[in-house]
């Protein structure tokens, strides 16, 4: 006997009963987001490996341990996309999406890969929901995007949450904070682990982003970017304070809040969920002004977003069963000529928007009936060979317990119009009287 081929380790099947509450958070998002200006894109999942080398930088965790990267029969190295930021820009740039003076405004939502160590919550094939503002370098375009993202997080019904916010500086700030971090460190090596051993050489902000505790107590008292801003970047964060204020935003300045990839300039930000456990940023952005123009563009500003779509799903307080998708008519026939004439019903229903099911084989009435119960359908409607001869068929309301005859003539009309003013009241109370002759 062939053993069954199973799910690779860290990769997950989204299931039928779970795909509606996938479909709500996403309508959620494409909603507001284009509310807000901001254009869907849909970029490759595999892109040259080269792209996130000069984007998320070599000597992080990412680039060197977790990216899933092979040669192709070209011998062309590719990588599956480990994030979404960089195969946006990319295509910015290939294709020239860039008005001057203005904002490009796009999001995208798809799958993530990187070979982490799974645990609950994280996988190795993921999701995000990536957001990015290219073209302005304004204050107020970052203080707007916390305000969609926050906007969003609450239509969804996540609550407890809270903003911090920080500045990550620019390469004008970076050399005198380098200077100071280096100077403090000398002599706490030991302290650190052998990753944020290459950072003080690196990039020494991001030990700040280490979650090993040895390090967390090594940097305890270590300098801090704020106190070593340029005039323009202290300028620019005093700014987006004050537009989060003006947006009555509620926010925390969190001065050793980091972001985990080398791209990040100026402002940073993370919204955190106290339900969400120890590791409580559901959603990490930051502005990276020079990002473009290391992958080969103009010198051109952008401030962008992900959130971690299983993560989030996760904090919505509705379960998956009040997101199915379930059918709003079924018919139970009984005999082959009903049979033939719910099929003809059934389908035409279908081309006319209404979501119908039925029985392609001879079952028990209340088989149909269990079954329809199963499926959450709101209507049955039972179809026999007695229905046919008298040209009545029984409807019956699953929810308020009901039942009364329709006319087979008309029908098709006499279903939609039912189905209809039920689906737009949505007060779960049928139009027809329970008691009465529809026909």
């Amino acid at each position: 006997m062939k053993k069954n081929i199973t799910a690779v380790k860290g990769f997950k099947d989204i299931l039928p009963s779970q795909t509606g509450k996938w479909l709500y958070v996403e309508g959620i998002a494409r909603t507001i987001f284009t509310n807000f200006g901001f254009r869907e894109i849909r970029v490759p999942i595999l892109e040259k490996t080269a792209l996130f080398q000069r984007s998320i930088g070599e000597a992080t965790d990412i680039v060197e341990k977790e990216m899933y990267t092979f040669l192709d029969r070209s011998d062309d190295q590719l990588t599956l996309r480990p994030e979404a930021t960089a195969s946006v820009l990319r295509a910015c740039i290939e294709h020239n999406l860039f008005t001057p003076g203005q904002a490009t405004r796009l999001f995208t939502i798809g799958p993530m890969f990187r070979r982490e160590r799974p645990q609950k919550g994280r996988y190795r094939q993921f999701h995000q929901i990536d957001v990015e503002l290219l073209g302005l370098d304004n204050p107020i375009t970052d203080a707007e995007v916390i305000l969609m993202l926050i906007h969003f997080l609450n239509t969804l019904g996540l609550s407890n949450l809270g903003l911090e916010i920080n500045s990550l500086g620019c390469p004008l700030c970076r050399p005198g904070f380098r200077e100071a971090m280096t100077a403090y460190l000398k002599g706490r090596e030991a302290g650190l682990c052998g990753d944020c051993q290459r950072r003080i050489s690196s990039n020494p902000l991001r030990i700040f982003d280490c979650k090993i505790e040895g390090c967390a107590e090594t940097i305890r008292g270590a300098p801090l970017i704020l106190d070593h801003l340029c005039p323009d970047c202290s300028d620019h964060f005093e700014q987006v304070q004050r537009y989060l204020n003006d947006f009555q935003l509620k926010f925390t300045v969190n001065a050793r809040m980091v972001r985990g990839l080398d791209y990040y300039t100026k402002t940073a930000f993370e919204v955190v969920a106290g339900a969400a456990g120890a590791q409580n940023a559901i959603v990490g952005g930051g502005r990276y002004n020079g990002l473009i123009k290391e992958l080969g563009g103009d010198d051109i500003p952008g401030i962008g977003f992900a959130i971690g779509f299983e993560r989030l799903l996760s904090l919505v307080p509705k379960e998956d069963a009040e997101f199915d998708i379930a059918p709003i008519l079924y018919i139970a026939t009984q005999g082959d000529d009903a049979l033939a004439s719910a099929l003809s019903l059934g389908n035409h229903l279908r081309l006319r928007g209404i979501s119908t099911e039925m029985s392609y084989v001879t079952r028990s009435l209340k088989s149909q009936m269990k079954q329809a119960d199963k499926l959450n359908c709101r209507y049955v409607l039972m179809l026999g060979e007695a229905e046919l001869a008298s040209g009545r068929a029984q409807l019956r309301d699953m929810r308020r317990s009901l039942q009364w005859p329709l006319s087979l003539d008309g029908i098709e009309n006499s279903l939609i119009d039912l189905i209809d003013g039920t689906v737009n009241s949505q007060k779960g109370s049928s139009p027809l009287r329970g008691d009465g002759d529809n026909s």
